[in-house]
């Protein structure tokens, strides 16, 4: 009959103890020096070697060549306290779960006190010393305190809390401690090359993690994993099998789906483990696992040299592409989840619910308002991650002040926009109610692309001044494709930006997207405060860009104009610009005004009288006439809205006001106008 792996490779010297170093070589120094104690407390978890460095430090203290840290195993006591050997008359090996009363204690304290029969030291192991009683240990107390020089105790247990304090402050403790997975598979592929059993690599990672770093648990756990193979020897199907584990097929499907967004392989690979019979809380629980390891991986890419990551070669390169597909975020928010769900699985009547909800949840973090799926969202827009989608359209990416080398050229006809590209171009990758605009904006394109194709001509223009300077001549407007992106994106800019301020927020809803020089994102606004408003705090605004377009970039801010209208003709540029070559003071076509326009038009004094002359500004004046409403003109950065009226009595800071407004009243000052009110209203006249 042969013995158990555990009893078999039992170890006969401190040499032989692996593991535990921290304890074999105090030991070892103090059976060199001979400074040794009357009484010891090994505490540890189960099978990490108590009892047995226990028996080995009582062999060493009664070799004939002793006390020694190398016991000779040729004197009688040294082979009757070998692993097969018979046992000494002078080590007592008491079980405190069974004698840990107040009688026992006083038997053994009777007996402790003859001499040994044939050996130099009497030596008493209490295992389970924890389950001694109170009355048990207040019995041994005198005799542990101040024993005969001949008797040592050495107390075993795995909970040292419990051990009597007056009795634990009277020996020496050694803690013992778990074996990590870089000391213990060695040591089993070892005993397997003296068992001679051909074990598969993929066999020794399953035995580690199911003896939880315990050896004597190991040893058991591949004693059947031994027991049960065949000729070709313990393979890793009957491994898995036998021990219960998750396939790592099943657990690399689950990953794989959760990397694609692909939920109908997710709930394929939740059914097929059920189909195989594994425990839902098990797949979780190695799921888990197996998300612990790819986060480890991200962060120290060498974690298998350090001993971090304890897994096979061939899936070590499977988990480092693993961990490269998917974002912390996500491997954070995902392992959080399961964690969660691992709690809420105890006593659940269906666990296999609970895990496809698990994965659900994985799989949609729009769905969930935390900070983790808001992280993982904004790492998808990074990445450029589009569930269940093969590859992603240019348009989609994240706006770039400047094109990457290589990409492909767009297409910047309107009518090849409007006819072909409007649908993709018209698809922002921030929000459902901005998709809803996009997809309107589109049907109109499609209705306006053959009046946009005849008045759409490539032809030289000349850039302002402003412009120019950035920009040749000749460029047909560079920035024109990103800055219409940019002016997509606005509203997710600004929603970002009310996060961090309010107050900059609603500076930032007043402006529009004018252009992109370079890196320097040109904003347009109509009142000079919201653009000094921007000026003055631009960090929440040049904050929420980089995080939605990326990149690094500086701000202008431009006054001048209504910025509604002016978003509107930029969007419909070049389509319903009029050609670059015309003078930009040309009058513009007496055709009606688009419904909605509010392009500002200077204020009328006196109702239907006259306009005041207008101030130079390089730009012809409307007509005064009560014709109709004229069209909207073309876009010009130059343009900065009407002359200011000049009224006698108001602040220069203030805003001009629209409204039309008596010519008297106009005249008179603030004072003069209360004066006049109340001479008419009450009859009164001002004293000097």
């Amino acid at each position: 009959m042969a013995l158990a792996l555990y009893r078999k490779y039992r170890p006969r010297t401190f040499a032989e103890v692996i593991g535990q170093e921290h304890v074999t070589e105090p030991l070892i120094q103090a059976l060199k020096s001979g400074r040794l104690n009357h009484a010891y407390l090994f505490s540890g978890p189960r099978g990490c070697g108590k009892t047995t460095s226990a028996r080995v430090m009582a062999r060493s203290l009664n070799c004939a060549k002793g006390p020694t840290p190398e016991p000779c195993g040729e004197c009688e006591s040294c082979k009757a306290l070998a692993p097969d050997g018979s046992g000494s008359i002078d080590v007592i090996e008491i079980d405190a779960a069974s004698h840990g009363g107040v009688d026992d204690a006083r038997d053994l304290r009777e007996r402790a006190f003859f001499a040994p029969a044939i050996s130099r030291y009497k030596i008493y192991i209490i295992d389970e010393a924890h389950m001694v009683s109170s009355a048990g240990f207040n019995a041994l107390l005198k005799l542990v305190e101040e024993p005969p020089d001949y008797v040592k105790f050495i107390f075993a247990t795995t909970e040292p809390e419990k051990v009597l304090g007056t009795i634990r402050s009277r020996t020496h403790h050694y803690p013992f401690r778990l074996m990590p997975p870089g000391v213990l598979r060695p040591y089993l592929e070892e005993l397997c090359g003296r068992e001679g059993v051909a074990v598969e690599p993929l066999v020794l990672p399953l035995v580690v993690r199911a003896g939880g770093g315990s050896a004597r648990d190991s040893l058991s756990v591949l004693d059947q994993l031994i027991a049960g193979s065949g000729p070709a020897g313990v393979t890793y199907a009957r491994a898995v099998a036998l021990l219960g584990v998750t396939d790592n097929a099943l657990i690399d499907e689950m990953i794989d789906a959760l990397t694609a967004g692909d939920g109908a392989a997710a709930f394929g690979a939740i059914d097929r483990v059920a189909e195989a019979g594994h425990d839902s809380r098990r797949y979780a629980n190695d799921l888990l696992e197996r998300l612990r390891d790819l986060i480890i991986l991200r962060q120290v890419p060498d974690a298998a040299a350090k001993g971090l990551v304890d897994v096979p070669e061939e899936q070590l390169v499977r988990m480092q592409t693993q961990a490269a597909q998917l974002g912390p975020a996500t491997l954070s928010r995902c392992a959080d989840i399961v964690a969660n769900g691992l709690v809420e699985m105890r006593g659940a009547t269906s666990p296999r619910l609970l895990l496809e909800l698990i994965a659900a949840r994985m799989l949609l973090p729009a769905a969930d308002e935390s900070g983790t799926a808001l992280l993982q969202r904004l790492e998808r827009l990074e990445t450029g991650f589009v569930p269940g989608a093969v590859a992603r359209p240019a348009v989609d990416a994240p706006v770039r002040p400047q094109a990457e080398p290589g990409q492909a050229q767009r297409d910047t006809g309107p009518a090849q926009v409007a006819a072909h590209d409007a649908p993709s171009a018209a698809a922002p990758a921030a929000t459902g109610r901005e998709a809803a605009r996009a997809a309107a904006a589109s049907a109109a394109a499609h209705e306006k692309a053959p009046e946009s194709a005849r008045a759409a001509q490539p032809a030289p223009a000349a850039e302002p001044a402003r412009v120019a300077t950035s920009a040749p001549a000749s460029a047909p407007l560079a920035g024109t494709d990103d800055a219409t992106a940019v002016r997509r994106s606005w509203d997710e800019i600004v929603r970002l930006v009310g996060r961090t301020s309010k107050k900059a927020a609603a500076f930032a809803r007043e402006a529009v997207v004018r252009d992109i020089d370079g890196n320097t994102l040109v904003l347009l606004f109509k009142h000079k405060i919201h653009a000094n408003g921007v000026e003055n705090d631009p960090a929440p605004l040049m904050e929420a860009v980089h995080q939605v377009l990326g990149g690094t970039w500086q701000l202008r801010c431009e006054v001048g104009g209504d910025p509604r209208a002016a978003s509107r003709a930029a969007a419909a540029a070049p389509a319903s610009a009029p050609p670059r070559n015309t003078a930009p003071k040309a009058a513009p076509s007496r055709a009606p005004a688009p419904a909605g326009d509010d392009w500002p038009t200077p204020a009328r004094v006196g109702g239907a009288a006259p306009a005041a002359p207008a101030q130079p500004t390089g730009r012809r004046a409307p007509a005064a006439d009560d014709g109709p409403p004229l069209e909207e003109p073309p876009y010009d950065p130059e343009y900065d809205g009407p002359p200011p009226r000049t009224i006698e009595g108001f602040d220069p800071g203030d805003e001009p006001t629209d409204e039309i407004v008596d010519a008297a009243v106009a005249r008179q000052t603030t004072e003069q106008a209360a004066v006049e009110s109340l001479r008419r209203s009450f009859n009164l006249e001002k004293l000097d």
